[in-house]
């Protein structure tokens, strides 16, 4: 029998803990979630918290890329695909040097 469980990769790449501290401030750290911060006043403790799990998950995620494991991202897609949500339409959006 199958179950649904958390894992704790035993790889490390430098690379990917880099790039996953870069992503967790480009997508999540600086935008609403500051708001959310102050509106709220969560302490510098529990942001870290925040950050600290937004990163563990991109980290787990590129793992799972580099290994080519789609079966696992799959996985991953199917059980957190959750239709009712409300996100609205979607605009693709990044953020880049652009020359003037």
């Amino acid at each position: 029998m199958k179950v649904w469980s958390k894992v704790q990769l035993k790889d490390q790449n430098r690379e990917v803990e880099l790039i996953s501290k870069s992503l967790t401030n480009y997508l999540y750290s600086y935008g609403p979630i500051m708001d959310i911060v102050r509106k709220y006043q969560i302490d510098e403790k529990d942001k870290k918290e925040l950050d600290q799990f937004m990163s563990n998950k991109i980290a787990g995620l590129l793992m799972l890329y580099l290994a080519k494991d789609t079966q696992r991202i799959n996985d991953i897609l199917n059980k957190y695909h959750i239709p009712d949500r409300n996100y609205g339409n979607l605009t693709p959006e990044v953020e880049v040097y652009l020359n003037k």
